[in-house]
């Protein structure tokens, strides 16, 4: 196996100049060289064939000695030089210091038919930043990851990518809950792959220390490798890398609210300078149409994450970057433009989407009253968000809003308990119902046509946390074909698949309050 390897972030930065992994403050350095910890008897568990093909990899090399080598942690590819790297980041809205990469150390960069990606390990042991921690990871969480990444990019989600997921051997002490209970589970790893995993905290530590020079050097790094159609040498040009992160964080979030992807931990240190969706852990899709659902536990209280706040915390992280290059700038002002601009824009851009979402797509300033009537009922009982969406397809012009509530026929699937909706709240989908009714007269498309396009903006199928949760309990026994069922599963999420059916379906009853089905904390 043969990698085209061109290392850029640890050859044109600046390292820390010890090479232990021993817990430490690193200053005046962007990365400090680590080595990965050598699992006692790696397994391959699986491999995502698209990411493996655009790296160079072929299915063959996949199932090779050296691929397991390589990817568990075990072998150093010759002449590369692994690292972690230094950021810092506001943790739930607090300043917290120098954080790194306390269990992720990146490989190498590879190129690939023009194209450039960091391949990174995710649980291969400590780092300078592991703080307490040990830098390894569970089966239960690298399931997750490596399955979320994979699915986010084919709902179209801007992301990081999954290469592969290694068991390493070795049984890793965790407190899942955060209760007292801890417990030994199977240790494992993923190899995570994106362009850069530049963070804004990565921009912030600087800023924090007074340390321009080291600022603005990294700052001319991500310009001239990710951002090449900007000029460098003016201040000019830190302005157009501001606006071009904030387009793209905002496009990624407008994402996360259309397929009702919530994160649950944005801190600025998860936040892609890529806008990239980044570090999945206490991930979850609606199932619910509740607003304010988050599925990290530790976000339990001030549910500061939760879905409906996704994208003001976007902006408020992104004025936190705008902080950490004011030095470069100078002044406020435009940054303080550009920043602006963000709400009003997301308004736009968030009721088209939204629009898309049921249909709509010819102008009509009745539109806004429409969908916030719309949002309204669907928290009036407890609404699938995934099946109302994809069934709301269904709905022709002729169908008949009766009394009777025939017409409830088409989303009645999503309602978790429909026998029981009391006869206020069918009335007043009847009311919606008859003015979507008339609003859908004035679109151009046909029921089948517009029924097509809806369907390429609402998925069929999304990684419910229960339906992770049953590959995780399966794949702990020793069976991994749940993962690749729904590896491939997950590739489609547009299509119908009836073979898959059984996955088009509301989180079943004894999920509800499981562990690891509804909320998840950080832990893993």
């Amino acid at each position: 196996m043969k990698l085209n390897i061109k290392d850029t972030f640890n050859t044109q930065l600046l390292s820390d100049p010890k090479t232990s992994n021993e817990r430490r403050q690193v200053s005046n350095a962007m990365f400090s060289f680590v080595t990965p910890r050598k699992p006692s008897a790696p397994k391959l568990i699986h491999v995502s064939q698209e990411v493996s093909q655009f790296l160079g990899i072929s299915m063959e090399e996949a199932q090779s000695e050296e691929f397991l080598q390589i990817f568990s942690g075990s072998k150093i590819i010759e002449g590369t030089h692994p690292y972690a790297m230094v950021y810092g980041g506001h943790q739930f809205g607090n300043w917290a210091g120098q954080l790194g990469d306390g269990r992720a150390i990146n490989l190498c960069e590879v190129v690939h038919n023009e194209y450039r990606w960091a391949l990174q390990l995710k649980g291969s042991g400590e780092t300078p930043f592991s703080r307490g921690a040990d830098g390894l990871a569970v089966l239960r969480s690298s399931i997750r990851e490596h399955l979320c990444s994979e699915a986010m990019f084919h709902l179209g989600v801007p992301t990081t990518r999954s290469l592969s997921l290694i068991l390493t051997g070795d049984d890793v002490l965790r407190d899942v809950m955060y209760n007292g209970n801890s417990a030994y589970e199977k240790g494992a790893v993923v190899c995570r792959v994106a362009p850069s995993f530049i963070r804004f905290g990565n921009f912030q530590i600087f800023t924090s220390r007074q340390d321009i020079d080291s600022l603005k050097l990294l700052t001319d790094y991500t310009i001239r490798n990710f951002f090449p159609d900007i000029e460098l040498g003016s201040k000019e040009a830190y302005l157009e890398f501001f606006q071009e992160v904030l387009d793209r964080t905002l496009d990624m979030i407008l994402h996360w609210q259309r397929v009702g992807f919530v994160h649950g931990v944005m801190n600025t240190d998860n936040m892609s300078i890529l806008g990239l969706t980044i570090d999945y852990g206490p991930y979850g899709w609606l199932e619910g149409y509740d607003h304010g659902w988050t599925p990290n536990t530790t976000d339990k209280e001030g549910r500061r994450y939760r879905y409906e706040y996704q994208p003001r915390i976007a902006l408020w992280n992104l004025l936190q970057l705008a902080n950490a290059l004011f030095p470069l700038i100078g002044e406020s002002e435009p940054l303080e433009k550009i920043l602006n601009s963000y709400s009003s824009r997301y308004a736009v851009e968030n009721l088209q989407m939204m629009k898309a979402k049921i249909g709509l797509f010819k102008e009509d300033e009745n539109d806004q009253r429409l969908i916030d009537h719309l949002e309204k009922m669907l928290q009036l009982t407890e609404t699938d968000m995934t099946i109302f969406f994809r069934n709301l397809a269904n709905f022709k012009r002729e169908t008949e809003i009766d009394l009777g509530g025939k017409f409830l026929s088409i989303i009645e699937d999503s309602f978790y308990d429909s026998n029981r909706m009391k006869p206020v709240i069918a009335s007043s989908w009847k009311d919606w119902f008859e003015l979507y009714k008339i609003r859908i007269e004035k679109e151009k498309y046909s029921d089948s046509e517009r029924k097509e396009l809806m369907d390429e903006t609402n998925p069929k199928y999304v990684l419910r946390n229960y339906m992770a949760q049953l590959a995780i309990d399966a794949a702990n026994q020793g069976d991994y074909s749940l993962i690749d069922e729904l590896y491939h599963l997950l590739k489609n999420p547009y299509g119908e698949q009836p073979e898959q059916q059984k996955w088009f379906a509301k989180r079943p009853e004894w999920a509800r309050n499981k562990v690891g089905c509804s909320m998840l904390s950080c832990s893993s």
